[in-house]
């Protein structure tokens, strides 16, 4: 399991190393002193686990997270400070160690990770080498069940898809039902022509775009077809939505 350890302390960096270093399965494979180089080591490297610190020069590692729309992998919190553990779970760290950082709560930590990468295996092995053989078309039917209420709808009726932590509610006609899966694994089986990753939690169907408009920092915001729904789009996301859409 490859790691990037994200801390503007060079000792706290140089005293997790050391730690890991207990764990042979893990290999540190980049260290950043802030977000901003945190985010092209992420992009280069593609981690399987970032451990962040909270309180940085700059953004603050939950700032980064509200406002990364890359690639994410685990996230796991290192910090001197006990009053963020809620907000840690609300933005679906894997965990949250408090400094200094002592080697059983780092192993609990360890087993956390691999319990957590085994189930994505287990439950996503698609995700593992997906070709354009294997997307789902707007053609296709899909089954939704959500409690005692049961769909077969056909993808291209679908607007919206919104994460909702371990789940994804989609939007279509009237409905809005939850479903077990997270929005990176739908983003891997659904047609990139047809719905676009607008930003961390949206993705969208682009024939029900109805109106686009300039948006904060660079960014787009659409308004979409039927209930009207605003979705913003980042600013990353925006440069792909013009390369895109543009002829």
């Amino acid at each position: 399991m490859n790691a990037i350890i994200i801390d503007d302390e060079r000792l706290a960096r140089n005293e997790l190393k050391r730690l890991l270093e207990n764990f042979p399965h893990i290999q540190v494979i980049g260290e950043a002193a802030n977000t901003d180089e945190a985010g092209a080591l992420i992009e280069e490297l593609h981690p399987d686990v970032i451990f962040l610190d909270i309180q940085m020069p700059g953004k603050t590692g939950f700032e980064w997270l509200e406002e990364w729309d890359g690639y994410l992998p685990e996230v796991i919190f290192t910090t001197a400070f006990d009053e963020y553990a809620l907000k840690a779970f609300e933005v679906n760290a894997l965990d949250y160690v408090l400094k200094p950082i002592e080697l059983s709560r780092l192993s609990e930590s360890v087993q956390k990770l691999e319990k957590q990468l085994a189930n994505k295996t287990k439950s996503h092995p698609e995700q593992v080498s997906v070709s354009p053989q294997h997307y789902l078309s707007a053609q296709d039917q899909i089954f939704v069940k959500d409690g005692e209420k049961c769909w077969f709808v056909r993808l291209d009726k679908v607007r919206l898809c919104e994460s909702m932590g371990n789940y994804v509610r989609l939007f279509f006609d009237d409905q809005k039902p939850l479903v077990l899966k997270s929005l990176n694994a739908l983003e891997d089986r659904l047609d990139p022509k047809v719905f676009f990753r607008a930003n961390r939690k949206h993705i969208i169907n682009l024939n029900f775009i109805e109106k686009i408009e300039p948006w904060f920092s660079g960014g787009l915001q659409v308004t979409l077809q039927g209930k009207g729904e605003k979705i913003e789009i980042s600013r990353r996301q925006s440069i792909r939505f013009k390369e895109l859409l543009s002829l």
